[in-house]
């Protein structure tokens, strides 16, 4: 394996225990609000900058975790007013939490699961999705509702009908109020629908439409300018900003003016996305993905000029605006996330909190873009990121090849600890943008539809065979891993190949009929998007089960899995690592009891990265 010189070398514990993540930033009148994660706990917290204050501080009870569950991935589990802000709890319970003092008080039961929050200050309320409890008898029961809940804990539907709701959202006088919903099988990237309606002095809605895009498409992220209203759309083949006519019965939508053709937002996994926000003076923050990074821009309406800020930064969340200025949560390669205050007059940016050095004392290597020609009628080529190891060596390295999860999801160049663990030790790591990433249109995200397991796989060869070719990778010590669905892609790319030393499947799918018959509402019909209708194509889904073609895999594997995960079950490693075993073969397990899907313990990150190392290490030379 690599010679690493006589230096310190970054241990997993220090890679894990000073990645503080920052979310879900939102703001009024009272200042910044965010949540911050601890890495000893896992937790989320809610921390506070006042407005005109140049100190942060956690707001509430250190007791109080903050994360919202609906749909599984959560979202939007702050929404802040004047006087105080309301948190949706780790036990999916809203909380209102006072500002002048910090006091808290349930207003919900924990019978459901809540996000998307929208403070509602003219009615002492606030608006929210709510998500029942799924029923024992199958996966699929369950309903979600759009509904105010007040201060008193009184609670109201607003709207019901449809399968899943997103992003409500309020003008600013309160009285319209837009949302999006999708109906199964769908998939909020893959198809949605636009409503408006008008809030009456009761709080009830009146006049619920539809508003209907120009073409089939999904949109999402409605925000109010004024009265003027602005939503997401990729009906044209990129989520661009489209402005929408609510007040005329007839459907007339406009794009914005300077809009280039990129996507202005990514997959929404989660709820209370924001990647666009109105500024004063007829002008826009918007963020853009061009080769897979984003870019921030100031825009102004009509004949106006844009103009491209924070360039040092690679990926931005949390769009939100207060007086004059812009604030917005920044990721870059070699920080912390930061939140940073940008003046739109001057572009001149200020770090208000976080942004701190991500590896003090230590090289951080640095991510550089690579693209993968197209192939196979293909027209978009596929793209990654290539960490290079910090340590000099005379021949290639070798290579991790990562698959993100989702899949319809996407890597960033951004400041990940566990990149930088591989790379102090004399890895390279690439991650690999394949077919059905999002951020590269919608043509490139719909791309993977039944193809999951192949396209994915084709392009993550492809990746190694260009990096090895660039002299960039040692081809006889490529390496393959991945979480979730990307474990899946890399147990797939195992299947009757040669290619890779060694793989590695953290919490990842080896059954997908077993995850289709016990996946959560959300996804219940995102496996059939990816793979076909079982009845239609079961030859397709037995080629393309992991633990069915066990017999074909001859790499070492080592497989990570959460005792606790609901998404990925532990009996899908179990069942697959059973498989191999009696198969005669040795694959490695390590389990973890206490973690979901997505460890988030500091100390069992880097007790997997710790066994990834010497797994590694005990399969990098082939004979």
């Amino acid at each position: 394996m690599p010679e690493v010189p006589e230096f310190r070398v970054l241990s997993a514990s220090e890679a894990c225990e000073g990645y503080i993540q920052r979310a879900s930033l939102v703001a009024c009148e009272s200042g910044l609000f965010w949540l911050q994660s601890e890495p000893h706990t896992g937790a989320n917290r809610l921390w506070h900058l006042p407005q005109g204050g140049n100190g942060t501080a956690q707001l509430h009870n250190a007791d109080l975790s903050i994360r919202s569950r609906v749909n599984g991935y959560g979202g939007g589990a702050i929404a802040a007013s004047s006087t105080g802000t309301f948190v949706v709890s780790d036990r999916q319970r809203i909380h209102f939490l006072r500002h002048e003092d910090g006091y808290g008080r349930a207003l919900t039961s924990d019978e459901a699961s809540y996000g998307g929050l929208v403070a509602d200050p003219l009615r002492d309320r606030v608006l929210a999705v709510r998500e029942t409890a799924e029923a024992e008898t199958g996966p699929v029961q369950g309903r979600q509702e759009l509904v105010a809940v007040g201060l008193e804990g009184e609670l109201e539907v607003l709207h019901c009908g449809e399968d899943f709701y997103s992003a409500p959202a309020l003008s600013a006088d309160g009285c319209s109020i837009a949302w999006v919903s999708w109906r199964l099988p769908d998939m909020p990237w893959v198809r949605t629908r636009l409503w408006t309606a008008n809030i009456g002095r009761d709080g009830k809605l009146m006049h619920c439409r539809v508003r209907e895009a120009p073409k089939d498409g999904a949109v999402q992220q409605p925000v109010f300018a004024g009265q003027t209203l602005w939503v997401m759309s990729d009906h044209e083949g990129w989520w661009q900003p489209w402005q929408v006519d609510h007040h005329d019965v007839s459907e007339h939508w406009l794009i914005g003016s300077q809009v280039p053709p990129l996507d202005h937002a990514n997959a929404p996994w989660q709820l209370g996305e924001s990647y666009h926000c109105p500024l004063p003076h007829s002008r826009w923050a918007r963020v853009c993905y061009r080769n897979g990074t984003g870019e921030l821009w100031i825009s102004e309406q009509g004949a106006g000029g844009s103009v491209r800020v924070a360039r040092s930064y690679s990926d931005f969340r949390s769009l939100c605006a207060v007086g004059s200025y812009l604030y917005v949560i920044a990721r870059s390669p070699g920080h912390l996330d930061a939140v940073l205050q940008v003046d739109p007059d001057t572009g001149c940016v200020r770090v208000v909190a976080g942004g701190e050095e991500a590896l003090p004392g230590y090289q951080v290597s640095l991510p550089r873009t690579f693209q993968i020609p197209a192939c196979h009628g293909d027209t978009s080529p596929s793209e990654g990121f290539y960490y290079p190891p910090v340590v000099h060596a005379e021949k290639a390295p070798p290579l991790i090849l990562v698959a993100h999860g989702g899949p319809t999801s996407a890597a960033y160049p951004v400041f990940n600890p566990h990149i930088q663990f591989w790379c102090q030790r004399g890895f390279a790591v690439a991650e690999v943008n394949y077919r059905g990433s999002s951020g590269f249109g919608r043509d490139f995200r719909l791309s993977l539809a039944g193809r999951w397991g192949e396209a994915d796989v084709t392009d993550m060869a492809q990746a190694a065979d260009y990096l090895v070719a660039a002299g960039l990778a040692d081809d006889r010590r490529l390496f393959i891993q991945g979480r979730s669905s990307g474990g899946y892609t890399a147990l797939m790319a195992l299947i009757g190949s040669c290619r890779y030393a060694g793989g590695a499947s953290l919490y990842g799918v080896t059954d997908p009929m077993q995850l289709r018959r016990m996946t959560h509402r959300f996804e219940s019909g995102y496996l059939d998007w990816l793979l076909g209708d079982p009845r239609q194509y079961s030859e397709r889904w037995n080629a393309r089960t992991p633990r069915l073609q066990a017999a074909a895999i001859n790499t070492p594997l080592v497989f990570f899995q959460g005792g606790l995960d609901r998404v990925v079950v532990p009996e899908q490693t179990r069942d697959m690592v059973r498989a191999m075993e009696m198969l005669g073969q040795a694959p490695e397990l390590h389990w973890f009891p206490t973690e979901g899907h997505g460890f988030v313990q500091q100390q069992n990150q880097a007790r997997m990265l710790d066994a990834l190392h010497e797994f590694y290490n005990k399969h990098g030379l082939k004979p």
